[in-house]
């Protein structure tokens, strides 16, 4: 603990500070609340897009047989951009999927076998979904991390801060009622030495 001056200014510092601290306790614990909320909101979000790309592979594999003609899907898929939105969660600045774009890729509707078209919607629906599942993936470290902190600052504020304020202004208390009482006492002395004084000259 560090030296603390033992006066009343110091005292009234004191004081501050351990209001200052007891009224954002509860601001940091309403921000832990949250953070956990949005983790299990993130985590219930990548279960479930996990979920459709499962779905939709196990559906495809029901008729993957007719595919056989040599088609190379990865020439006719190309993505152009990732578009993210920003948002906030409890102060903090979290990437949001919004949509993957692709290229249109021309090709000849005669040569290339009729599931293509069905095939390359497939495979753009689930790169959608494998990308939205790496932005959740992010989101979640960046809401781990400030949880993190967080709790961190919880910790520093109920085992630190508030109890040595509380401590700083017993001791300072103390200190200070103690110099009262001497004063109190010296008074009493000056006052019955100057009644002696006076009743000598009498």
């Amino acid at each position: 603990m560090a030296k603390i001056r033992l006066t009343k200014n110091e005292l009234k510092k004191q004081k501050d500070d351990l209001k200052r601290f007891t009224r954002y306790l509860p601001t940091l614990e309403l921000k832990k609340k949250q953070l956990l909320q949005e983790i299990i909101r993130i985590q219930q979000e990548a279960d479930k897009l996990n979920s459709e790309i499962s779905q939709t592979e196990t559906s495809v594999s029901k008729w993957v047989g007719v595919m056989a003609e040599d088609v190379d899907l990865n020439e006719m898929i190309r993505v152009r951009e990732l578009h993210l939105d920003e948002g906030n969660i409890a102060g903090i600045d979290i990437p949001i999927f919004k949509d993957l774009e692709f290229e249109t890729v021309p090709y000849d509707f005669f040569e290339i076998p009729f599931w293509v078209d069905t095939a390359v919607d497939l495979c753009q629906e689930q790169m959608k979904r494998y990308a939205a599942i790496q932005i959740a993936e992010q989101q979640m470290a960046i809401v781990r991390e400030e949880l993190r902190t967080t709790i961190q600052r919880i910790k520093l504020f109920e085992e630190v801060k508030i109890p040595e304020a509380r401590e700083n202004i017993r001791v300072i208390r103390i200190f200070l009622g103690d110099q009262s009482t001497a004063e109190v006492v010296r008074g009493k002395i000056a006052k019955s030495k100057i009644e002696k004084k006076k009743a000598g000259q009498v």
